[in-house]
C-alpha cells in the first residue's frame, strides 16, 4: 500500500490510502485534489474515514461520498470493525483518546496516520481532560518501531520546534529535524520525533532536570507527563 498527503487550511493534512484499485481516506478535506488523485491513477475509492470528529477533520467527507460509491466509516464502525481492508491488505488502528474520545491512529507496513495524538514535533492538546488516559494513548505509539514513519493531521512543525529549542536549547537534534523538513510532504521517524519532541521523553535525565528546574513533579513517569502537559 502506499500514502498520499494533501494540505488543505492553514495547515490541516490529510491522506490516501491505496493499493493496485483501491483507496480510503482518512480526513479528507482536500476533497477536490483527492478526487482528481483517484481519477488519475484509475482508482476506486472505497472508504471516507477521520481520525477523529473535530470538524477541520470532517469537512471533506460529504464531497467524497457524493461523487464516489464510498462507504462511511465512523469512530463505531471503526471499533467495530478493528480496521479496514482494501485490495486484500489491511490496514489496522488504535483507539488513543486524550485529545478527543474518539481519537484514533491508523497504520501499516512502517507508517503511522498519527491526526492530532501527535503531531510531528509535539503531541495534540488533551480537550479530554483525560490527561492519564492521553499517556496511555502516547504510551501506545511509542510501542511502534523507531523507523515508523509518523504522519500527523496538522503542520505545526516550525512552531513546534521553536517550542522544543525554548525548552531544551541545547538539543543538537533540532537543526537537523528542520533541515529535513519538506512542507510538501510532512513527516518523520518515530525515532527523530524521540530526539526533538520534549512530551516523548519524559524519562529522558536532561527533562526531567528541566522539569524539576521548573519547580515541577517528576517522580514517576506520570507525574513527569502531567508536568509536561502543564507546559503547553
Amino acid at each position: 500500500m502506499q500514502i498520499q498527503q494533501f494540505r488543505y487550511g492553514a495547515d490541516n493534512l490529510g491522506y490516501l490510502v491505496y493499493g493496485k484499485t483501491s483507496a480510503v481516506a482518512i480526513d479528507g478535506g482536500a476533497a477536490e485534489a483527492i478526487l482528481s488523485f483517484l481519477a488519475e491513477h484509475n482508482l476506486k475509492l472505497a472508504h471516507v474515514t477521520n481520525t477523529h470528529s473535530h470538524m477541520d477533520h470532517l469537512v471533506g467527507n460529504q464531497a467524497l461520498l457524493d461523487q464516489t460509491d464510498a462507504r462511511y466509516l465512523d469512530f463505531e464502525a471503526l471499533m467495530a470493525s478493528g480496521g479496514i481492508e482494501i485490495d486484500g491488505e489491511s490496514i489496522g488502528l488504535t483507539h488513543t483518546p486524550g485529545h478527543t474520545r474518539d481519537s484514533v491512529c491508523f497504520y501499516f507496513e512502517g507508517v503511522l496516520i498519527s491526526g492530532d495524538t501527535l503531531f510531528n514535533g509535539k503531541v495534540g492538546r488533551c480537550f479530554t481532560g483525560d490527561v492519564d488516559g492521553f499517556f496511555q494513548s502516547i504510551q501506545k505509539i511509542l510501542a511502534f518501531s523507531d523507523d515508523t514513519l509518523v504522519y500527523a493531521g496538522h503542520d505545526y512543525v516550525e512552531e513546534y520546534m521553536g517550542f522544543a529549542r525554548a525548552l531544551e536549547p541545547d538539543n543538537p537534534h533540532i537543526d537537523a529535524y528542520l533541515a529535513k523538513y519538506d512542507p510538501a510532504r510532512v513527516c518523520a521517524t518515530l525515532g527523530e520525533e524521540k530526539q526533538v519532541d520534549p512530551f516523548l521523553r519524559f524519562n529522558d535525565e536532561k527533562i526531567i532536570n528541566i522539569l524539576q528546574q521548573k519547580g515541577l513533579s517528576t517522580e514517576t513517569e506520570k507525574d513527569r507527563w502531567r508536568s509536561l502537559i502543564s507546559l503547553m
